[in-house]
């Protein structure tokens, strides 16, 4: 204790102590009104209550004189504070909040009014998942000069509020005292969404792979065991059923793979000249080969098509993803349409089912979505949209004239890059 009861020190650790407050000296006398000889004072930067102004002082971000030394390293740049879309907390030398704008105010619900001024540790008051002080952990202002910052983390605001955090220190020399703390703040929902995204893929992938393996394991272990006890129509049926699971399991691992080159944008298109309508054709006779009855299928061709350079494999792919989703989720005709357009080719596969509900077009294209209880893992019309934007085209979804589902790509007018260099 000081003399007079008074403590050594007002602050918790990780705030440095805060001198006595010197006795108001008498207000400065009014300025004189600005006129032709008397220049107007520096531009705002920003309009907020974190805006400050090119000769604010580093206490007050909003107030007092100071000087062109003491404004803030963003003033220079005309950046508000409150058009950042993280939250943005700034303490100067002391401690004491300097900045805090609007999107910082909004995660924790807190009037930057009542911060801008406070102790960093009572404006900002954080834990740890542990429910340890966060301030009183990292001790900022005190511990080791050579730390640079602290990386993004997840801790708790008051009420229990995850937010994401992350701090740099700003020293006037490596191993100086602190003269600014930046600590930025992001909300927890964009990675929240991520991480289930992969959890649902996990679980996707897991329960695509158990059938075929169980399958593909109980009939080889049968056929090892009991050979000699089964006919050849027996074997011959066992053997097909083994070799369309596997089938199965390499069509998972290829979408897989595909998401992952779409994701991190590493998909590569090869192109060559394709011949849309003799794809189309393929593609059709391959369902009709395998069960489906040939008048159920309408290919429209509208001659002549532009020349379309695009990956041959990568075209049977969207081709075969937009007609197996028509077949098995539609019923009646399944209508190909190829036709020229204005940039490229288009092609357009309708059928006429119960089609896809209003509120449901705009995740059609998502992850995992599914438009019936009719199989398949939910990725394929995702993939069919990031080879299509590959090929630098767009995909829509609507409701055909028949009241089905229709699907309509663009392919854009394009040539091999020895072509055109």
């Amino acid at each position: 204790m000081a003399a007079g009861g008074r403590p050594a020190a007002d602050g918790l650790r990780g705030v440095p102590p805060q001198a006595p407050t010197p006795a108001r000296a008498a207000p400065p006398a009014a300025p004189p009104r600005a006129s032709a000889a008397t220049p107007a004072p520096g531009p705002v930067r920003g309009s907020g209550p974190s805006a400050v102004t090119a000769g604010s002082a580093p206490g007050h971000p909003s107030t007092g004189p100071g000087t062109a030394d003491d404004a803030p390293a963003w003033a220079g740049f005309g950046i508000d504070p409150d058009e950042l879309p993280d939250g943005l907390v700034v303490a100067d030398h002391t401690g004491r909040v300097i900045c805090f704008n609007r999107a910082a105010a909004r995660m924790t619900a807190t009037d930057p009014g009542q911060a801008l001024g406070a102790r960093i540790d009572r404006a900002l008051p954080l834990e740890d998942l542990e429910g340890r002080r966060w301030w009183a952990l990292t001790d900022p202002y005190g511990g080791l000069a050579t730390r640079r910052g602290q990386p993004e983390r997840n801790l708790l605001l008051p009420g229990g509020r995850e937010v994401l955090v992350s701090a740099r220190y700003v020293r006037s020399h490596p191993t100086g005292p602190l003269s600014r703390l930046v600590v930025t703040l992001r909300g927890t929902e964009a990675r929240r969404r991520t991480e289930r995204s992969h959890a649902e893929l996990i679980a996707t992938v897991a329960h695509e792979l158990r059938s075929p393996l169980t399958s593909v394991k109980g009939f080889t272990a049968t056929l090892l065991a009991k050979w000699e006890r089964f006919t050849d129509d027996q074997k011959r049926l066992m053997l097909e059923t083994v070799d369309a699971d596997a089938n199965r399991v390499t069509r998972l691992i290829a979408e897989l793979l595909d998401i992952s080159r779409i994701d991190s944008g590493r998909l590569e298109v090869r192109r060559q000249p394709v011949d849309i309508a003799a794809a189309v054709g393929r593609h059709v006779q391959a369902l009709t080969a395998n069960g489906q009855a040939p008048e159920r299928f309408l290919v429209r061709v509208s001659r002549p098509l532009p020349d379309l350079w695009a990956d041959p494999d990568k075209i049977d792919q969207i081709l075969g993803n937009l007609l197996e989703n028509a077949v098995r989720h539609g019923d009646g005709t399944v209508t190909i349409d190829v036709a020229p357009h204005e940039k490229g080719t288009a092609v357009t596969v309708t059928d006429e089912g119960p089609g896809i509900p209003e509120e449901s077009m705009g995740r059609v294209f998502t992850r995992f979505w599914r438009g019936s209880k009719r199989g398949g893992t939910g990725l394929g019309l995702y993939i069919v949209k990031g080879i299509v934007e590959a090929h630098g085209g767009a995909i829509t979804v609507g409701r055909g004239p028949g009241g089905g589902a229709e699907f309509r790509f663009i392919l854009p007018v394009s040539a091999p890059a020895y072509l055109t260099q």
